[in-house]
């Protein structure tokens, strides 16, 4: 098994973030960053909104006409004409009509930017995570990550979609009925103000309680699907050792926290509905009480004025009810924001080395530079080409994974060309760590390791791994053929070179069984395959690579014996020449290895081949034997 890194622990024992995101001041600005891309739409949207707010303040104008000229004359007419009421009503139809089409094309623009925006935005989350270094997904839930490209943009959709929009258009539609308000009665205005007032006070205090909420329910959402998505991938394990019970224990508090987040936060956002629709309709009774009152006392408003004021009354403060209704959508959407600005924002992989990797070939006994695939490689360093050997050397390595706990300790080995150096040793003593410096997965605290004579922080990250095919005990296979998988060792590789590879992993002839041969479509990380299958893929894939060094890290360990031997004499051939550095459990996997270091507690406490640590009667010799067993 691997070894496990020393990483926070969270309840469950599951792996966590160790920084929670932080709030940016700056989110709302960013997300607007993305709209740029979009101005000329968003032009076009702000014209729509323009013309549909002026169409409903318009028709709201006109009931005082309406009413005052077309209506009340007609009043106690024997003979009424309703000729002009008639053309009236039509031009009244034509305004909303305008309203309705302009309406109508910017929410259809607002469709196709919002989905743009969020396209933009997954990319750019995307090709970010590309280039995050290991320790990241390490120490974050992949649940977690998942809720960021799923809840958390989907949050941000509605506030682009919707709020931003409702925020325009009622900022529009409340300059112009304002300004409509005071031409028509400059004292109702004031007692209008005076509401809206109460209403931004009250809505304001109960904002900034909601969204302390909003973001834990988003940060909760997050902790859940993580523990789900491990439960889901660790199923058998948990029906294995009926930990049903517990699982469900563990997954209520989750989910309580959730709903307790969830229900605040919506219960605070959803309170400012009812208050401002509340305040709202004391305002609209008592602009038609003390409107009555100076249209029938004091005779200084007609009835179409009255009327016009308090239609104009709804929509002054519906566009506030808006907004705040639409609060909840705002908070939830920069909360998600906040998350997905926190991955984009996390310190990407260095890669500062300038030594590169290139094809080379033979040309009278000198190396010269190709651009094609020549089976040759070798580091180019400035303008000097170093022919790739694999020779492989750690200086007094030291490491650690938290600062202040060293996992390695003074760690000095050399694996010369053509060598295969083996690692045993119970786990967590450092087998995998090794292998991990090697690929600069994590860079080392103290010492040095060198390749070919170079340090390896001089390397190019790209081109050291390039260099180093691995084959690990968990296997990771992708939605696609079998095909597809084994060339995601080379993409450029032919059919017959991954058939070859196949072959040379022993993975041809239970490929050539299947229904559609290598075209067999693999789903769910191969759950259509068993587990050696999936491992001979794995092998096949290192294989196609051909890389000048490989690591093996427990690659048999999921193979039964009889498939180990077979899959061995093609690893065997697949090594020849070849650096390698194997970590197994399997003792007679490795006795033919040119070294084998023994480890533990992250320092090496024997060295030697086969026969040299059997002769010492030490650690090796115990584990030979069966007298000590790997833990």
């Amino acid at each position: 098994m691997k070894e496990s890194k020393k990483l926070p622990q969270g309840p469950r024992g599951m792996r966590i973030a160790t920084e929670k995101p932080k709030f940016n001041k700056n989110t709302f600005l960013r997300v607007l960053s993305y709209m740029k891309k979009y101005k000329w739409q968003y032009i076009i949207v702000f014209i729509c909104i323009i013309i549909s707010s002026l169409a409903t303040v318009a028709s709201q104008l006109f009931i005082k006409t309406l009413i005052d000229d077309y209506i009340t004359p007609l009043v106690g007419m024997e003979n009424p004409v309703y000729t002009g009421l008639i053309h009236f009503l039509c031009i009244m139809a034509s305004i909303y009509l305008l309203g309705v089409i302009f309406s109508f094309t910017q929410n259809r623009i607002m469709i196709y930017v919002s989905q743009g925006i969020l396209k933009n935005i997954r990319d750019d989350m995307f090709n970010h995570m590309q280039d995050l270094p290991i320790s990241y997904f390490d120490q974050n839930l992949y649940g977690d990550i998942m809720s960021k490209y799923t809840n958390d943009t989907d949050t941000l959709r509605q506030m682009i979609s919707q709020s931003i929009i409702s925020m325009i258009q009622s900022s529009i539609t409340l300059t112009v009925t304002f300004v409509s308000m005071l031409i028509l009665n400059i004292p109702l205005t004031l007692i209008v103000i005076v509401g809206i007032i109460l209403m931004i006070t009250l809505t304001k205090n109960i904002m900034v309680k909601s969204r302390i909420y909003f973001k834990k329910q988003q940060e909760s959402l997050g902790e859940l699907n993580g523990y789900i998505e491990e439960m889901i991938s660790g199923q058998k394990v948990v029906k294995v050792f009926t930990y049903e019970e517990e699982a469900k224990e563990a997954f209520d508090k989750l989910n309580d926290k959730l709903f307790v987040n969830s229900s605040t936060a919506n219960a605070l956002g959803n309170i400012m509905g009812p208050v401002t629709h509340n305040i709202g309709n004391l305002i609209y009774v008592v602009i038609a009480f003390i409107g009555g009152i100076f249209a029938i006392k004091y005779h200084n408003l007609t009835l179409g004025s009255v009327a016009a004021f308090l239609t104009l009354t709804r929509s002054f403060t519906m566009p506030i009810m808006q907004v705040t209704s639409q609060f909840n959508s705002i908070i939830m959407g920069l909360s998600g924001a906040e998350r997905i600005f926190a991955l984009i924002d996390e310190p990407v992989e260095e890669n500062n080395g300038k030594v590169r990797l290139v094809f080379v070939k033979e040309d009278k006994g000198e190396l010269i530079e190709s651009d094609k695939y020549t089976g040759l490689w070798a580091w180019k360093k400035d303008d000097e080409l170093i022919p790739l050997k694999g020779d492989v050397r750690f200086h007094n390595v030291h490491f650690s994974y938290v600062k202040g706990k060293e996992v390695i300790h003074d760690i000095s080995l050399y694996a010369k060309p053509g060598q295969k150096i083996a690692f045993v040793g119970s786990t967590g003593a450092g087998k995998t760590t090794i292998t991990n410096l090697l690929n600069r997965f994590y860079d080392v605290d103290k010492g040095t390791i060198t390749y070919d004579g170079i340090d390896i922080n001089e390397i190019n990250k790209k081109d050291l791994r390039r260099s180093l095919g691995m084959v690990l005990q968990d296997t990771n296979l992708f939605d696609g053929t079998i095909m597809e998988n084994i060339k995601y060792g080379k993409k450029y590789a032919t059919d017959e070179e991954c058939i070859e590879a196949a072959k040379l992993a022993n993975a041809h002839d239970f490929i050539e069984m299947l229904p559609d041969g290598y075209n067999t479509k693999i789903t769910g990380n191969g759950a259509n395959l068993s587990q050696g299958q999936r491992q001979l893929l794995s092998i096949a894939r290192c294989a196609v690579a051909n890389p000048p060094a490989m690591i093996l890290d427990e690659a048999t360990s999921s193979i039964d014996t009889r498939t180990e031997k077979i899959v061995q004499d093609g690893m065997d051939k697949l090594m020849q020449g070849r650096t390698v550095f194997v970590i197994a459990h399997r003792l007679s996997t490795i006795q033919n290895s040119k070294a084998i270091m023994v480890m533990e507690n992250g320092k090496i406490i024997e060295r030697g081949n086969h026969e040299e640590l059997m002769a010492q009667k030490g650690r090796y010799y115990e584990l030979y034997t069966g007298k000590f067993e790997l833990e």
